[in-house]
């Protein structure tokens, strides 16, 4: 079972939100559309407006919106199906060659899983992003020992973990960046400080994943024998 290295395409299945209107069948509802036929026309206000003092370019963009809604709608539709499909076939493979290889899952496998069609021509990715977070008093007391660990005189053999403590708890837009604290936890066996282990032992207590994202990525082939993403992602397009 190979693990996802790769990130060739990313596609999120979002929902259209336009007014109150939309059912759960994702299907566009006609009513919101103004037509000729309207002798007046209501707008966001609530305001009823005849229909003659409407410009020729109101009337164009009501009906571009209302077109572009629909179409939106459906393909929002249609993206929602393929999710649902590109899940439930990724488990069949997995479970496939788990069953085939007399395997079973890993308690600590997080669901990454890529696999392939008979001659690796194409090739299926799932993976799985867990966003890590820290519980704030449990952080704080790692960083209060961390900096008692600094104030103390430091032998040259632990220089190299000063700079790093000094700019672990940086914020970065009102949060802490895991990628500069988690590191710090590497180096517990090289510093063997008590106060070092201890802080170290805080932050990995501190750990919190409370969401995670899958994300599912297609990739073909192409001449030169490189896999080329299936764009899904409506802003790569």
């Amino acid at each position: 079972m190979e693990g996802s290295t790769r990130i060739d395409i990313t596609f999120y299945i979002q929902s259209f939100h336009i007014g109150q209107s939309i059912n759960i069948n994702n299907k566009f509802d006609k009513k919101m559309t103004q037509t000729s036929k309207n002798e007046t026309w209501v707008d966001e206000s609530g305001t009823r407006i005849p229909y003659k003092r409407v410009t020729k370019a109101e009337r164009l963009m009501e009906v571009h919106s209302a077109r572009l809604a629909k179409d939106a709608l459906a393909v929002n539709g249609r993206l929602i199906a393929f999710k649902k499909e590109i899940k439930q076939l990724c488990e069949e493979a997995e479970q496939a060659f788990l069953d085939e290889n007399k395997l079973t899952r890993d308690e600590k496998f997080k669901g990454n899983y890529t696999w392939y069609n008979f001659d690796r021509s194409i090739r299926i990715e799932r993976s799985v992003n867990e966003a890590l977070q820290y519980d704030d008093q449990t952080i704080m007391a790692a960083k209060e020992i961390l900096h008692e660990f600094l104030s103390e005189s430091l032998d040259s053999s632990k220089d190299f973990v000063k700079e790093m403590i000094l700019t672990a708890f940086e914020n970065k837009n009102g949060k802490l960046d895991p990628k500069k604290i988690t590191p710090l936890t590497r180096h517990e066996k090289r510093v063997n400080d008590p106060r070092f282990t201890e802080a170290c032992n805080l932050i990995k207590k501190a750990e919190r994943r409370p969401d995670s994202k899958v994300y599912y990525r297609v990739s073909t082939k192409n001449v030169a024998g490189a896999y080329e993403a299936i764009e899904l992602n409506f802003s790569n397009i």
